[in-house]
């Protein structure tokens, strides 16, 4: 198992919780996604470590950008 913190720009409601969370989710080998709205802190617990090319896309098609 893997679990890496990442920082999302742009979210502020329950709701960009959720496009997150539900777009994260869908790579493959993900478990757990936990979205902290208020921190912006994204934790992602997979069977092995995604890229960050990866979780950045799917970041990105849910509205809201990875930040470095």
């Amino acid at each position: 198992m893997a679990e890496t913190t990442y920082t999302v720009e742009g979210m502020t409601c329950g709701h960009c919780a959720t496009s997150v969370r539900e777009e994260v989710s869908e790579l493959e080998g993900v478990r757990q996604v936990d979205v902290d709205v208020e921190s912006g802190r994204v934790t992602v617990t997979s069977d092995t470590p995604l890229t960050t090319d990866a979780v950045a896309a799917a970041v990105t098609e849910a509205g809201y950008r990875l930040v470095a």
